[in-house]
This record gives structure tokens, sequence and C-alpha cells, in this order.
């Protein structure tokens, strides 16, 4: 379990199951920071219905740019650690049109063990609460 409370990695790869029902609701067609880094998602615009579980290090970016997409009216889904205390969660995530805790805590990828943190699932959309 240290791995969860070190840097070794910044990918940890969304359950199946978790992906397979918000897919069935949103119907994704992008994924900024898929595993392997293949590309820069935060310099890049996002499809209409984006999916993102980012690297959680640099989470107060990836929070910024989730809802300055959402104000191109495209709706973004984030997969993230429930720290209601940051700065992220409060200039952005608050702004959400939806906030879902997650009960339990996630197993990420092929983890034997659970993460260290609750996880929240963050739904911008052109229907933010500031809008």
């Amino acid at each position: 379990m240290s791995v969860h409370f070190s840097s070794l990695t910044d990918e940890w790869k969304t359950p199946d199951s978790i992906y397979k029902k918000l897919n069935a609701e949103f119907n994704f067609n992008f994924d900024p920071c898929p595993l392997g880094g293949e590309i820069d998602g935060l310099s890049i615009e996002w499809g209409k219905s984006t999916f993102v579980n980012p690297p959680y290090s640099k989470l107060k970016l990836w929070c910024k740019k989730a809802y300055e997409e959402s104000l191109k009216r495209k709706i973004v889904v984030m997969l993230i650690p429930s720290r209601t205390d940051t700065i992220a969660w409060h200039e952005y995530c608050m702004k959400a049109k939806e906030i879902r805790f997650i009960k339990g805590r996630l197993k990420f990828g092929d983890s034997k063990n659970s993460a260290p943190f609750p996880s929240a699932i963050i739904v911008f959309d052109r229907l933010n609460k500031e809008e």
C-alpha cells in the first residue's frame, strides 16, 4: 500500500465498473489523460463528452482545465480524490453541476489494496452552478 503514499507513479487505471457506468450515462468520446501519457491533455481541446481520471499530482491544473472546457458547452466528468479542503475543490469543483461522493474506497487498476483516500465524481457541463 505504500505506493499510494508515494510519487512512484501518477497513473492509476479507473476501475472498470466505475467507467462503464459513467460511460453508459455520458457516452464519452475523449480521454485527455490516457495511461502512458501519450498526449498532453492540458494543452489541447477536449471532446464533447470527456472522461478524466487525472494525474493527482497536478490536480488543480486538471480541475481548472475541466471547468474551462465545460464553459465551451462540453460535458466533463472527473474521477478525483475527495479532497474538500483544497483550493482546487473550492475554486473549481464547487462550480460543477453535480458532485457524487463514492461510498467506500476504490481499488485502482490491479491494486490489491484500496486507495487511502475517498473519491468523488465531478460532473461539469453547460449547466454548472455559476451559469
